[in-house]
């Protein structure tokens, strides 16, 4: 839904034999708690299955009562696809049953496209993944990869954004998701507030690799956990690498490994996140200039934070600025 509509976004949400009854519940809960400044409903959100309305499978030992068959998925302005666990066809041949071919046929042009955990064998299976980047469960990266040659998957983020679609790492970094497309859809501050009453973080930082299995380390060893908060109360100076591994009097290089494998990306990659999003907050929420934001947010000059969130975000603030403006609307 664009910034002031008062027509609510369509999420419609497919519910596959053997559907993870907590996956399926995710879009639900996150979208169906997004308002907007005056409390109205910023999504709608339904149901369907690929047969006519009646129960359906799940992983646990319940079925879930599907009140909307096929047709409903037609209505969609972003579809949703969770994991299942009979995937069959979909995830032994890669290829979609004729139910599924239906529903992907049926969707109107421009529907978003939206997977979480191994829904994404949907996605792929549909031919909707080719060329892109995608994500799945870490457990599954290899075995999806094989089967889906074409796609490039990256097993270590949370999630990917294609624009119009958008795969999500297991499980609960379908919560991630969600709260990302919020965040696009209608700025910081209306994911924060779902994230707040849903009592999850409005932004995890890293991917998958910190989840993975991996050789514990030694207790004694520290984290960079310290210099994470530090970098963080310290945004608006130039800060240095150097700087960060003296908060954990670490060597740079001893720091850089350790903080790659706890967060998932280098230390580089996560300071500019944070700067990004401190700007965001900035201008959704402030009426600063564009320097003064780009101060406080680090960047130093406007012309730095222009190229930072035009990259990140595809505008540049003042167009950003706006469309979430806290007030608007």
């Amino acid at each position: 839904m664009a910034a002031g509509s008062r027509t609510p976004h369509r999420v419609v949400v497919l519910a596959l034999d053997g559907c993870i009854p907590f996956e399926l519940d995710i879009p639900h809960r996150i979208f169906g708690g997004a308002t907007d400044a005056r409390a109205r409903q910023l999504y709608e959100v339904v149901t369907c299955s690929v047969r006519p309305p009646g129960p359906v499978r799940t992983s646990a030992d319940f079925a879930v009562l599907v009140e909307n068959g096929p047709e409903a998925a037609a209505t969609a302005d972003t579809l949703i696809v969770p994991a299942a666990y009979e995937r069959g066809l979909v995830y032994n041949e890669g290829r979609l049953t004729p139910e599924l071919a239906a529903v992907f046929a049926g969707l109107r042009p421009g529907t978003r496209l939206v997977s979480i955990c191994t829904g994404s064998y949907v996605l792929a299976a549909a031919g909707l993944l080719d060329g892109r980047r995608a994500t799945t469960h870490w457990s599954e990266a290899e075995r999806f990869q094989r089967m889906f040659p074409d796609v490039k998957v990256d097993a270590d983020v949370l999630f990917v954004d294609e624009g119009d679609v958008l795969t999500s790492a297991g499980v609960a970094a379908g919560i991630d998701l969600c709260l990302h497309i919020v965040r696009g859809d209608h700025g910081t501050e209306a994911a924060n507030d779902v994230a707040r009453r849903t009592v999850v973080p409005p932004h995890r930082d890293g991917g998958q690799a910190q989840y993975i299995r991996r050789p514990v380390p030694e207790p004694q060893l520290a984290t960079t956990s310290a210099a994470r908060v530090w970098a963080l109360a310290h945004l608006h100076a130039p800060i240095q690498l150097r700087d960060l591994a003296e908060q954990e009097a670490m060597s740079v290089r001893t720091f850089t490994r350790r903080f790659r494998e706890e967060v998932g990306i280098s230390p580089g990659q996560w300071l500019a996140q944070q700067r990004v999003q401190r700007a965001r907050q900035l201008l959704e929420s402030t009426d600063l200039s564009m320097d003064q934001v780009a101060r406080d947010a680090g960047f130093g000059t406007a012309q730095s934070m222009r190229q930072h969130l035009q990259s990140a975000l595809g505008v540049p603030p003042t167009v950003y600025r706006r469309a979430f403006r806290t007030d608007a609307g």
